[in-house]
């Protein structure tokens, strides 16, 4: 209970606000981008190419972000990354209304690096807290996640037909104005500037940062979160819609319910992870990925992509959590931005690669191809895992001799 009236939940709670609206025009685009693409693409096949031109934004962003609010500091970073998305919110609607695919293309790509810079709000929440809540502070932040997940599919839905014959044109027409009142709310929130030690500090050589075993696991463990819940998410909205014949109310509640399943573990993953560590809690979350799959296998009801697409979220958020923990354990503040925007490149580029090969396997082999890649993916962290756990049993052997 102390929690709630602690300095730390004063720190936090803006930036969740920040996170959750920011996020809620990703989860828009999530939940209608490979619709408009279908509608408005000549070729069907190319339907989710708006939503990889999203994730290769997000991917291309993760480093210069980093490196800018190194320069500038968070807050003024955040407002850059806001009045990007606004740019791309505004031609998105255009886009829509004149039905060009490639200036859609283009509109969604910057709605990506707005994204690129979204995702910097959880690293920013290990700024402003003390370093026994750390982990609990990059989950707390991602709770904005959750009603992310409940605005940008209900605009996307309330919104769909008001501007006629421009389905969804109206949508990114309401998220202008949520631009607007984000820019408005980080005038107000005070971060913290950069340290000279984080400006100026002693830096170690690239490989050794980047081979440590322990960031390469936390960055396969986030990579492969995104790229299964990518695969999956991405080709779900055209699985039902287009060859299921759900509604898109009911792809709409699909989504909805995914990024609850994403973001509402956070209220418990971080003291999952305090308690049992993070590689046992990325563990867990290939399992519940497993058991995801198996509900996609099992039948194509509606009960069973909501289940899936639950689970898929809670999969991903234990290990996407687990990942974030882990690598802000293998810099000093003076290699901070370099490894934050190097991971959000890599986490990104596989999510971009992930859901542009989804919707060429949606259209050409099925919904079951689709599940199987996943698996694929699954089984290359587990493989890692062991190496993992074969390199620390063998470094407390040395320890000990």
């Amino acid at each position: 209970m102390k929690f709630f009236f602690s300095k730390n939940l004063q720190n936090i709670l803006p930036l969740a606000i920040c996170f959750a609206l920011s996020a809620s025009t990703s989860s828009l685009t999530v939940s209608a981008s490979s619709i408009i693409g279908f509608d408005i693409s000549s070729n069907k096949s190319l339907a989710t190419l708006p939503l990889s031109f999203h994730l290769i934004g997000t991917m291309l962003s993760g480093l210069p972000a980093s490196l800018l609010m190194k320069k500038i500091g968070r807050k003024y970073g955040f407002i850059f990354g806001t009045i990007i998305g606004l740019i791309g919110a505004t031609s998105a609607s255009l886009s829509i209304v004149y039905k060009h695919f490639p200036f859609f293309c283009f509109s969604v790509f910057c709605l990506g690096i707005l994204s690129g810079f979204t995702q910097l709000y959880r690293f920013a929440a290990v700024d402003v807290t003390t370093e026994d809540f750390r982990t609990k502070a990059i989950s707390f932040v991602m709770l904005g996640g959750i009603f992310a997940g409940f605005i940008g599919p209900a605009v996307a839905s309330s919104a769909k037909n008001f501007l006629k014959n421009s389905p969804f044109a109206g949508s990114y027409i309401y998220m202008i104005l949520i631009h607007f009142f984000i820019i408005i709310l980080l005038l107000k929130i005070n971060l913290p500037k950069p340290s000279v030690e984080e400006k100026a500090g002693k830096r170690r050589k690239l490989s050794k940062i980047f081979f440590q075993p322990k960031f390469i696991i936390a960055i396969l463990s986030s990579m492969i979160s995104y790229a299964v819940m990518a695969m999956i998410m991405t080709a779900t909205p055209l699985a039902m819609t287009e060859y299921c014949g759900y509604p898109f109310s009911d792809a709409a509640f699909v989504i909805q319910w995914h990024v609850v399943g994403m973001f509402a573990p956070s209220f418990f993953t971080g003291s999952l992870i305090k308690k049992f560590g993070s590689v046992k809690i990325i563990i867990v979350g290939i399992l519940i990925n497993f058991l995801c799959i198996f509900i996609n296998f099992a039948g194509s009801n509606l009960f069973n992509f909501w289940w899936s697409l639950i689970l898929l979220g809670i999969g991903w958020n234990f290990m996407f959590v687990s990942g974030t923990n882990m690598v802000t354990e293998t810099y000093a503040p003076s290699e901070k931005a370099i490894v934050q925007g190097v991971n959000d490149f890599l986490v990104f580029g596989s999510a971009a690669f992930a859901s542009l090969i989804s919707g060429v396997i949606q259209t050409s082999m099925g919904w079951e191809a689709i599940n199987y890649s996943a698996i694929l993916f699954l089984f290359l962290l587990i493989l890692a895992l062991i190496w993992y756990y074969f390199i620390i049993s063998n470094s407390k052997k040395i320890v000990v001799t």
